[in-house]
């Protein structure tokens, strides 16, 4: 197999399970958990690192924002032998009982992005793996973490959607954006996402496993704050993003990596 032209990435490179944040900048946190690691490669919006965690052969490469740089990400992995895929990113939320710092484990995805499209029809399911969701809850019952199992959001924007005018450049709004969130929170969806949706089509269709999970960093109906004018929509302000979200995430994507490899390897006998 020659080298992946986007991951700069060849067979013998990755391992069989792989953690997909999608900050590059994420994937040494990652590493610095594992007892071996090294550097792989860094490309574009990809960086690679391959070892071991407690004995489990392990890789983390970041797949940039949104589904058509994770789709590119996992077409190549999967060309040198990944067969199990756990995105772990952060995430927002549409229901209240859902905190800052919870630990959002999704077993569906609500498609409102294109590129799963271009693999499946829009009746197509996107779903993970139950053996990778059981892991997930292992590892956050283990690390005695506070989680929620359902469904997300996956879009292609960060910025549109939002029920009030002051989220998109300009005071650009639609009136179809009114009720788009408060929709989904009524249909009992539970994280607003960029990436699960295309992780869990391709991993389907494929015959690979897949899942992910997210740490939650705002109520995305609650983070447009009233400001003279119109409710604004500022980021910086309404995400929480602390290192220990970000440290307990990887954590806990490694754990649950281990809890999948403890599983394939106990079939095996």
């Amino acid at each position: 197999m020659s080298l992946q032209y986007h991951l700069k990435i060849q067979e013998g490179d990755v391992a069989p399970y792989v953690l997909l944040p999608g900050d590059p900048k994420r994937v040494p946190i990652v590493a610095s958990f594992w007892d071996e690691a090294h550097f792989v490669a860094d490309n574009r919006e990809h960086v690679t690192y391959t070892g071991v965690y407690k004995g489990v052969p392990i890789s983390c490469t970041s797949t940039g924002m949104g589904c058509p740089s994770t789709a590119i990400a996992m077409e190549e992995l999967a060309r040198c032998g990944v067969k199990n895929f756990i995105r772990i990113g952060t995430c927002g939320t549409f229901q209240d009982y859902v905190k800052k710092g919870d630990i959002q484990i999704f077993d569906s995805a609500c498609r409102y992005d294109g590129t799963s499209y271009h693999y499946a029809p829009g009746p197509f399911p996107a779903v993970a793996d139950h053996e990778v969701i059981e892991a997930c809850i292992a590892a956050a019952k283990g690390m005695n973490k506070p989680y929620h199992v359902g469904t997300t959001r996956t879009q292609d924007t960060f910025y549109a959607n939002y029920p009030d005018p002051g989220s998109s450049f300009n005071g650009f709004w639609q009136s179809r954006w009114k009720e788009f969130y408060p929709d989904l929170k009524r249909l009992n969806v539970m994280g607003g996402e960029m990436e699960t949706s295309i992780v869990l089509v391709l991993t389907r269709i494929w015959g690979l496993r897949g899942g992910a999970m997210a740490v939650t960093l705002d109520n995305i109906i609650e983070s447009q704050e009233d400001e003279q004018g119109g409710r604004e929509y500022e980021p910086e302000k309404a995400l929480d993003h602390s290192e220990d979200n970000i440290k307990t995430l990887s954590l806990l994507g490694c754990e649950a990596i281990k809890k999948l490899y403890e599983l394939d390897q106990a079939a095996k006998g």
